[in-house]
């Protein structure tokens, strides 16, 4: 699964890469601190690009909540969905059944730019963070959808079964989300796409041999911890993966 990710760049460069304008320059301060760790369990802000207004970055709450829901009801929500994942991922499995994902598969579709993401490796029983990043360090797209709650944009990141490069590295779930390229990042978020064009667009191979992985601090698993720094994203030895 995929429930944390990373932010690194400022919000010109990801205007640059997306070719889209944030939607109100008094965010611009609020993003550009780098994110390093982005917890999804928080329900964090993250910046999107919604179908509805493909040329813009706009402020969303990761964690999709049903679009019958008021405003104020999305942390009841939230408490309530943990069981359930509290909404940060979608399966792809279930984009055009499943009772929330149905309604916004069509037409609230959205990119999520990041600079990585993280996922758990299982050695032995014991649980290793792993972070994934672009080779060259360029910012990418991540696929989701959305609601809208009033104000509020609330997401969810599309997931898929993993590719034998990324299934090697989430070995229990076998789990990624869908990693979207650039020709692809315009297609996502036409209108008037079929079930069988939106399929085709998820189920897409990547070109793995641009990515890099490798662990990190097991300060990533422990809230108590401050991982929202610099440090959790440089490479970790642990000596029993190596053995």
């Amino acid at each position: 699964m995929c429930t944390h990710t990373s932010v690194k760049d400022k919000v010109i460069k990801i205007e640059e890469r997306f070719s889209a304008t944030i939607s109100n320059t008094n965010l611009v301060s609020i993003f550009n601190k780098p994110n390093y760790h982005i917890n999804g369990f928080s329900h964090p802000n993250m910046l999107v690009i919604p179908q509805q207004f493909p040329k813009t970055l706009a402020p969303a709450v990761w964690g999709i909540v049903p679009n019958n829901t008021a405003s104020n009801q999305i942390k009841a929500y939230y408490k309530n969905a943990i069981k359930f994942g509290g909404g940060l991922n979608a399966k792809a499995e279930k984009l055009f059944d499943h009772f929330i994902y149905k309604t916004s598969i069509y037409s609230q579709r959205c990119i999520i730019p990041v600079s990585g993401f993280f996922e758990s490796h299982d050695f032995k029983n014991t649980k290793y963070p792993f972070y994934i990043h672009q080779k060259n360090n360029a910012i990418f797209g991540l696929a989701g959808i959305y609601t809208v709650i009033d104000n509020f944009i609330t997401f969810s990141i599309i997931t898929k079964p993993a590719q034998p490069y990324f299934a090697e590295i989430h070995n229990l779930k076998q789990r990624q989300p869908v990693i979207l390229n650039a020709n692809q990042e315009q297609l996502w978020l036409q209108d008037q796409l079929t079930q069988s064009e939106i399929e085709t667009i998820v189920n897409t191979t990547n070109n793995t041999d641009i990515f890099e992985a490798y662990p990190v601090s097991k300060s990533l698993f422990k809230p108590q911890i401050d991982s929202n720094v610099a440090s959790i994203i440089t490479p970790f030895v642990y000596p029993e993966l190596n053995a």
